[in-house]
C-alpha cells in the first residue's frame, strides 16, 4: 500500500508567533493512529521554531524550495544541508509559483531533486498545466514533459524515495478544483509514465493532488485509487480545515 501523505505548503505566511499557534493547534487535534503521513512546510525563517515544536510528534517537516548547489556564493538560497540541520525530511520542488515567478525549468528542478535525494531528503516534485493548456487539450503533453524532465536520470531507487504532486495551475488559489474524476485521470497518466520507467517502483510512488484542496472536497478526491494524498495550500493555514483533510484519509 502506498503512503498517504497530507502536506501543508504555507507559502509566504507565518511569523514565529503564528507558526507556534498553528502547530500547537495541529498537534492538539491530530487524530490518533492516522493513516496519513502529515508534513508541514513553513517558510524558511520558521523552520527551526516548527522543528522544536514538532519534536517527538508524528508530523514531519519540509522546506518550500531548495538550492541545487551544495554550498557557496548563492545569496538567498537554502541548501539541503541547511534543511537537514533544522530537521526537515522533505522539500517541495518545482511548485508552479516557482516556475512562474522565478522561471524555474524542468532541468533546474531535476538538479534540485537529484541534490535532495543525494542528501537524504524526499523531494515533492510538482507538475501541472495552465488553464489555457488544459482548454487546448494539452494536459498530457505538458504534464508528461514535466514528469520526463524533472525525473531525468532517476533510478528505480530514486523513484521510490520521490513524491509527485499534480497541481493544475488553474486550480491553485482560485477556488476552482478539478473534479475527482478529472484529477484521477491525470494521476493515472502520471502513474503510467512512472510504470514506463520502472513498473515496481511506480506502484509505491505517492502522487498527491494539489489545487484548492479544502475540508469540503478532500474526501471525494482522496477516494480515488491513484490519489495518494494532497499538497494543501491555503487550507493548511487553518488548523480545523487541515485536520479535517487529514481525517479524510
Amino acid at each position: 500500500m502506498r503512503r498517504k501523505i497530507i502536506a501543508g505548503n504555507w507559502k509566504m505566511n507565518g511569523t514565529l508567533a503564528e507558526t507556534e499557534v498553528l502547530i500547537r493547534a495541529l498537534l492538539g487535534g491530530l487524530p490518533p493512529n492516522s493513516r496519513a503521513q502529515v508534513v508541514v512546510c513553513p517558510p524558511f525563517t520558521a523552520l527551526e521554531t516548527a522543528a522544536r515544536l514538532l519534536a517527538g510528534s508524528p508530523i514531519a517537516l519540509g522546506g518550500q524550495d531548495m538550492s541545487p548547489h551544495e554550498k557557496g556564493a548563492f545569496t538567498g538560497d537554502i541548501s539541503a544541508a541547511m534543511l537537514l540541520t533544522v530537521g526537515a525530511t522533505y522539500a517541495i520542488l518545482g511548485h508552479s509559483e516557482r516556475r512562474q515567478y522565478h522561471a524555474e525549468t524542468d532541468q533546474l528542478i531535476n538538479a534540485k531533486a537529484r541534490r535532495a535525494l543525494d542528501s537524504g531528503l524526499s523531494p515533492i516534485i510538482c507538475v501541472g498545466e495552465t488553464l489555457a493548456e488544459r482548454e487546448a487539450g494539452m494536459t498530457e503533453q505538458v504534464v508528461g514533459k514535466q514528469v520526463d524532465g524533472t525525473l531525468s536520470g532517476f533510478s528505480a531507487d530514486d523513484l521510490r524515495r520521490t513524491v509527485i504532486a499534480y497541481e493544475p495551475v488553474w486550480a491553485i488559489g482560485t477556488g476552482r478544483t478539478a473534479t475527482p474524476e478529472m484529477a484521477e485521470a491525470v494521476h493515472c497518466f502520471v502513474r503510467e509514465k512512472l510504470v514506463a520507467r520502472d513498473q515496481a517502483a511506480a506502484q509505491v510512488v505517492p502522487i498527491l493532488y494539489g489545487g484548492s484542496v479544502n475540508a469540503k472536497n478532500a474526501a471525494g478526491l482522496l477516494k480515488q485509487p491513484n490519489i495518494d494524498g494532497a499538497l494543501v495550500g491555503g487550507a493548511s493555514l487553518k488548523a480545523d480545515e487541515f485536520l479535517t483533510i487529514i481525517e479524510a484519509v
